[in-house]
């Protein structure tokens, strides 16, 4: 079994391998520079195989992707970086763009590099990972929000064409610091992501909540005065 883990980073991608690697998947790390996690990963005895690849170079992800080969599963965890985050009053096109381009088109490139191999084979599984801005309208992150909300529909939507085909789709929005003891902690969002794939009863597990990102927002706010 092996597990894809697309803009794998030192936290919650990290904390995903961990997790299926417990279960015996192989591990196929793709970033812009996955070999230092990779290496740590197989320190702690997991396999792990990476790969160069960028979520905004749809040639050299799909090929990242081809040359992982036939995965059970893909964890897609692009997003826009937090500097290129605009509130929603000064979102530009260049700014929306950079959002959807990281975290819809993205997204898009993975799963139609992976899909039709799960769909011959008749399994699979495509998880997402976002913030809770995909569901609720947050001004704080007016471009993220936007892209959020149209990876969420396409995931949904997903999962909705491909019932009876053997292949499920996870959505996990996120609505709280990611940091040890919150709703999200690492551990919080890999065990969520492994129940998508192994119980495969839903499609959506949101983790936090709106009250927790508002008072966020509002702590930043207040630091940045």
């Amino acid at each position: 079994m092996k597990i894809a883990v697309v803009a794998a980073g030192p936290g919650l991608g990290a904390a995903v391998a961990r997790r299926f690697g417990r279960e015996g998947f192989e591990i196929a790390l793709i970033s812009r520079n996955p070999e230092k996690l990779a290496a740590e990963l197989e320190g702690e005895g997991l396999t792990v195989t990476a790969r160069k690849g960028d979520v905004l170079g749809e040639k050299a992800l799909t090929a990242a992707l081809d040359a992982v080969g036939p995965v059970d599963v893909l964890l897609y965890h692009g997003s826009i970086a937090l500097t290129a985050l605009a509130p929603v009053r000064a979102v530009t096109e260049e700014s929306a763009q950079q959002a959807f381009d990281a975290t819809v088109l993205g997204a898009i490139t993975s799963v139609r590099a992976v899909l039709p191999g799960m769909i011959e084979r008749g399994r699979g599984t495509l998880l997402f990972t976002s913030g809770l801005s995909a569901i609720h309208p947050i001004p704080f992150l007016g471009n993220a929000g936007l892209a959020v909300a149209a990876q969420r529909n396409y995931a949904l939507a997903l999962a909705e064409s491909l019932a009876g085909t053997g292949v499920h789709v996870g959505y996990v929005p996120i609505g709280a610091r990611i940091e040890p003891g919150s709703a999200a902690a690492p551990e919080k969002v890999a065990e969520a992501h492994w129940r998508l794939h192994a119980d495969r009863d839903v499609h959506e597990v949101v983790l936090g909540d709106l009250k927790t990102v508002r008072a966020a927002v509002k702590a930043v706010e207040a630091a940045g005065r």
